[in-house]
């Protein structure tokens, strides 16, 4: 579904050339391991060839203008052909003239954690459950020599091929892993992203220090997840759900996260954010139509969940491998 050569030619070349065999192995069958695959495959072999004039990594909206504007009709068609990727979470995009308005405004995100992170400038980064890949182009943006983004979710990986299709850009890439199919022992990373991965995890503890093995030495983690207020050691183990989610497992406050990271090895850490995720940053969208944010609140009370717990709030965390 998407032509990794050009990341396998790099890793040839680079500190991570361990990782090869395991990698292209893993890479034979990721592709065949869901029914829509072929579909999505038949829609980026549909993909137009619109000559780019300007590549947009550093603002709102990744993707591209066009040498030439597109005709209305062929802008309506190119449209109808990007919704068969849908939902669409991660974003927005702007491809030459079609604006995907993402679930997530995950720019917002980006915002509160650019100025205060280690420059990325000639960097290696991985980005472990990254979506359909927003993130890996801002990072790209921002000077990093080579940033490997990784998510299970085939949908995800095809929306990253349409980018990938238009951009161009041989230093990005997204495969279709998670954080236990990279070996264990890779620790060459300058830059490590964990956003929104944490609380879905049964053992954060075994993510913390998974996350921690992939970085070099003075290398930096970026983590971001859903916390709670309270004092060091406050915890939140929803019983049931959390905001319809089945699959929440730990909610820390930002003390605990703290302790939890210090105790794991890290040092210098810090929170540098903690937001209450509001409808302006997560809601339904005519590129994600099903249930968000809204739905997930008490109608009665947006400071709750429709649980009654308390409503999602989000924290970024910097911290350096010793």
């Amino acid at each position: 579904m998407i032509d990794h050569s050009p990341l396998l030619s790099l890793l040839e070349q680079s500190t991570l050339k361990s990782w090869l065999p395991k990698l292209q192995e893993q890479l034979a069958s990721a592709y065949d391991q869901h029914g829509d695959a072929p579909r999505w495959k038949a829609c980026l072999g549909s993909l137009p060839n619109i000559p780019v004039d300007v590549i947009q990594l550093n603002s709102k909206a990744v993707g591209f203008r066009p040498v030439s504007p597109l005709a209305a009709e062929a802008l309506k068609e190119f449209g109808e052909l990007l919704k068969q990727f849908h939902p669409w979470r991660k974003g927005p995009f702007s491809l030459a003239g079609v604006d995907i308005d993402t679930e997530w405004r995950s720019d917002l995100k980006w915002d509160r954690l650019e100025t205060d992170i280690q420059p990325l400038q000639d960097r290696l980064v991985l980005d472990v459950g990254c979506g359909n890949g927003y993130h890996c182009w801002r990072m790209a943006g921002l000077g990093a020599s080579l940033v490997i983004g990784i998510d299970p979710f085939l949908l995800y990986i095809a929306q990253f091929a349409v980018l990938k299709h238009f951009l161009k850009i041989d230093t990005v890439d997204v495969l279709p892993l998670t954080l236990e199919d990279i070996p264990l022992q890779l620790p060459y990373f300058d830059t490590v992203f964990s956003m929104g991965v944490l609380s879905h995890r049964r053992s954060p503890m075994d993510h913390l220090m998974a996350l921690r093995e992939k970085l070099r030495s003075g290398g930096e983690l970026v983590l971001e997840t859903l916390v709670i207020d309270g004092g060091d050691g406050e915890v939140l183990v929803p019983e049931g759900r959390y905001a319809k989610m089945r699959n929440v497992w730990f909610l820390p406050s930002c003390l605990t996260l703290e302790s939890w990271l210090r105790r794991c090895g890290f040092t210098n850490v810090r929170t540098i954010n903690m937001t209450r995720t509001t409808s302006e940053e997560q809601r339904r969208t005519d590129w994600m139509t099903f249930e968000s944010l809204p739905d997930f609140l008490d109608p009665d009370d947006e400071m709750k969940t429709i649980e009654g717990h308390p409503a999602p709030t989000r924290a970024v965390f910097l911290a350096e491998k010793k």
